[in-house]
């Protein structure tokens, strides 16, 4: 049976107090709903459809663009009148025999696996819901059971007696059914609650009244079916997150100085005696080998560290491949299209673009190297600039292999430095460079003996 996903999306949460729409705001650098659209994928529906209303464009703008792989259908519910109303906008376009799924855009961190788990148990009941013990299940609905402990109906707390208050097992709001079910139930729910809304919890009730069974999953951690409402919720739930991300690590070995302050906001791989230290954030794809160390207060984005790398404190890199054996920073930015061959260095106050430093380069300090392809063995003196672009062009500059660049050199791409060149120090090099040879490219230094110097006018006195 092919299953069809509905995802919820078009509640206005006024609570974030923000003009994005709420399931745009950001976890762990991804909106709330690219989190459910990537555990949604991990099951293989045939079609995802997603419910919208307040701020619908910007919902579709950023899901289109992100995941054009995906079988979205679009779905508006233009008066938002509770869960069951938005479910009803989607039933016209649901094959005659399928499973359905429906998730919550604002309930960010489900598991695939807990979703797995739901789906089976419709194999024997019409109707599944996921549950959840909560010593303080205040703000919840309860699940309430007949006398044989079977599901027979959900009750809001709005709605719900004082014993029904002191029920733990919450109603997560995700539920698995069959389509046929849905098209012959859903339309028979009533809005007479304290919301005058059309809950889809209200299901439950109709389904087991009618002699049908329904089945119920219980999840194994709250943060897989927390959902967001609030800015200080979105905190609370990004800081789990991070907690969960640096246990892992923490289980695989990882050196962490405070777990407590690692911000991973992506995917992130790391080998054997890896340490982080402090204040770091690991956005993208991020890979790091053996016996690498991050130092306090750093950035990586699509990162690919060899073995025996280290990165001093507060640098910034994005989309580079570090080979093995290399040092950068403090203070060093490594921007997209970086290469640093096995020993090479690149040192504080250093920034790179589109640049390849061969073996055991150097450029230790107060740099600009930007469309530039540097051999082995090479020194970069402080102060040296790839001039680049002319306003108009970007062209490269070619340093063959053990060529020393002097402090203050302004290359003037496009430009070549021949092996084992020197270039004096304050040169500006907009010629090539032959082999072996000494550049110098400076103006006369001149000297005037007794030279006046000028002298501020005295203010007179009135």
């Amino acid at each position: 049976m092919a299953l069809e996903i509905i995802i919820l999306a078009a509640g206005q949460g006024k609570r974030m107090r923000s003009s994005r729409a709420k399931v745009l705001h950001p976890l762990a650098h991804t909106p709330l709903i690219g989190h459910v659209l990537n555990a949604s994928a991990k099951l293989q529906p045939e079609r995802i459809h997603i419910v919208i209303g307040h701020a619908g464009e910007q919902i579709q703008a950023y899901v289109e663009q992100t995941y054009p792989q995906l079988p979205i259908h679009w779905a508006q519910q233009t008066q938002q009148l509770g869960t069951g109303h938005a479910v009803t906008q989607v039933l016209a376009h649901l094959p005659a025999d399928a499973q359905v799924l429906v998730l919550y855009a604002d309930v960010p961190l489900v598991n695939p696996q807990t979703l797995k788990a739901l789906l089976a148990e419709t194999a024997r009941a019409s109707l599944a819901v996921l549950t959840l013990e909560l010593d303080n299940p205040q703000g919840y609905g309860r699940i309430l059971r007949n006398t044989q402990g079977q599901v027979c109906a959900i009750v809001e707390e709005k709605d719900a007696s004082a014993t029904q208050k002191a029920i733990q097992e919450i109603n997560t709001g995700i539920m698995a059914t069959d389509s046929q079910t849905l098209k012959t139930w859903l339309p028979k729910i009533s809005n007479q609650n304290a919301q005058q809304e059309y809950y889809l919890t209200d299901l439950i009730a109709l389904v087991a009244q009618a002699g049908m069974d329904v089945a119920s999953y219980c999840a194994q951690d709250a943060l897989e079916v927390t959902g967001v409402n609030t800015k200080a919720q979105l905190a609370q739930l990004e800081r789990a997150y991070q907690r969960c991300q640096a246990h892992a690590l923490l289980e695989q070995g990882v050196t962490l100085y405070d777990p407590e302050r690692l911000d991973i906001r992506g995917h992130l791989e790391c080998g054997q005696d890896v340490t982080l230290d402090v204040n770091c954030i690991f956005e993208g794809r991020v890979r790091l080998g053996n016996r690498v160390t991050i130092e306090a207060h750093c950035i990586l984005k699509d990162v690919t560290l060899g073995d025996d790398v280290h990165i001093r404190a507060y640098s910034h890199l994005e989309g580079v491949d570090l080979q093995g054996h290399n040092q950068v920073g403090p203070y060093a930015r490594l921007r997209p299209g970086t290469q640093l061959a096995t020993g090479a260095k690149v040192g504080n106050f250093v920034e790179t673009k589109k640049a390849y430093l061969g073996p055991n380069t150097k450029a230790n300090h107060l740099s600009y190297l930007g469309d530039a392809h540097i051999e082995a063995e090479v020194n970069i003196g402080a102060g040296t600039i790839t001039c680049n672009y002319d306003g108009v062009n970007k062209s490269q500059t070619y340093i063959h292999q053990g060529a020393f660049i002097g402090s203050n050199t302004a290359l003037v791409a496009p430009v070549t430095i021949g092996a084992q060149a020197v270039v004096g120090a304050g040169s500006t090099v907009s010629k090539n460079v032959s082999a072996g040879a000494l550049a110098v490219s400076r103006a006369r230094q001149s000297e005037y003996q007794h030279w006046p110097r000028p002298q501020k006018k005295q203010q007179q006195e009135s």
